[in-house]
């Protein structure tokens, strides 16, 4: 399959009449595509999340890995249950490994976490989640916050420098493994100002980031894949990794399908792109990076999808058992998405953007990029050769 690519304005005309179409009626194309995601994500087993040995590593009960995207670790000390990880990789335009989301480390696994990193041979670490919110701990201190060495495992983690921009901090990390004289260089930013489930109050600085990112992505060769977490590693994380992938998409002259990328990514971990304001987020962040006038979303009218506590996770798993479907992280409103409004069955439903979903459903939308990039430049996930500098 050949794909067309068009000029960043044509794609900025198509996504501008694109994105006022689902704004209408109260944002009813947003919360009838939103409903859609919902009801068509496919469940795929958790079973090493749910194994006793592992369910204090979770740092959320009922947001656990798929089992065949999980990220694995070594096995240590012939300890048959240390290669686990709340971790899964992720798709981002090139292979189905260009990311990996993650929680947040608690302080029983930073261990495990600075143990992905290095046998991951990962470079970067984007964290979109304040460590403390409204007196919760949502992630906890992994990484020295001044100059100084931590030690983890058997990693000892150094804080080289630490810049201060106006959204974000960027630290320079070294990493080695303890006996041996090899570092690598890690670069970790730090975006704090994204709320638990919710949307940033500046959108135009977390496209600056995110625009930042993308550009240091796509310039420095990588031999890993890059680290996303934010506390669950679902909402926020889906929602950023979302917004690089089409960026990167509109970069090459592709035009964006932010449903199929995400429906994509929640193919690889549970529930990416958490509610339908983060939905939305996406989409006004790209719009708002092509050139538009990205204006505030009307969450008055938007139909929430909030995280049910643990015991409706497990409820939800013994309704599949007995074959009936159920989110196991999302509750329903008590509207049913069927009464949602819906469009006048009188105007052209078959457009552009409607053209080209349908012509990419048999396509891997995780590999649209790979058609594109050089071939020098693709994220190789099977090149073990690792970038260490010696002392």
């Amino acid at each position: 399959m050949r794909i067309r690519t068009y000029p960043r304005a044509h794609i900025q005309q198509k996504f501008h009449t694109h994105c006022q179409s689902l704004a209408a009626n109260g944002n009813e194309g947003y919360q009838r595509e939103f409903g859609e995601l919902n009801d068509s994500t496919k469940e795929f087993s958790c079973r090493a999340g749910e194994l006793d040995a592992n369910k204090d590593k979770n740092r959320y009960p009922f947001v656990l890995p798929y089992d065949h995207s999980r990220v694995r670790l070594s096995i240590v000390e012939s300890q048959p249950h240390s290669d686990y990880i709340n971790a899964n990789f992720v798709p981002g335009g090139c292979t189905q490994h260009d990311f990996i989301c993650t929680q947040a480390p608690l302080p029983s696994t930073m261990a495990d976490f600075w143990r992905m990193i290095w046998e991951q041979n990962v470079q970067v670490i984007i964290m979109v989640t304040a460590l403390n919110e409204n007196g919760k701990v949502l992630c906890n201190q992994y990484w020295p916050p001044e100059r100084g060495t931590g030690c983890y495992g058997s990693l000892q983690v150094t804080t080289i420098s630490r810049h201060h921009g106006r959204d974000c901090f960027i630290t320079t990390i070294h990493l080695r493994q303890h006996g041996s004289h090899a570092i690598r260089h890690i670069t970790h930013y730090y975006y704090p100002s994204w709320p638990d489930q919710g949307v940033p109050k500046d959108h135009t600085s977390l496209v600056k980031f995110a625009e930042h990112v993308r550009k240091q992505l796509d310039d420095s060769p990588r031999l890993g894949p890059t680290v996303v977490h934010c506390s669950a590693g679902i909402g926020r994380s889906g929602s950023f990794v979302a917004i690089l992938w089409l960026m990167q998409l509109c970069a090459r002259g592709i035009l964006p399908n932010v449903y199929l990328a995400v429906r994509d990514l929640r193919r690889h971990r549970v529930f990416m792109v958490q509610n339908v304001e983060q939905y939305i987020l996406v989409h006004q962040c790209l719009h708002y990076w092509l050139g538009g006038n990205m204006e505030k979303p009307r969450t008055q009218n938007v139909v929430r999808f909030q995280t049910v506590p643990p015991q409706a996770h497990r409820q939800s798993r013994r309704d599949r058992k007995n074959g009936r479907r159920n989110s196991d992280h999302t509750q329903r409103p008590e509207t049913s998405h069927s009464s949602l409004p819906v469009t006048n069955p009188t105007q052209p439903q078959h457009t552009a953007w409607q053209s080209l979903r349908d012509s990419l459903h048999a396509f891997n939308p995780a590999k649209l990029l790979q058609r594109l990039r050089p071939l020098s430049s693709q994220l190789n996930t099977t090149q073990h050769t690792q970038q260490d500098t010696q002392l």
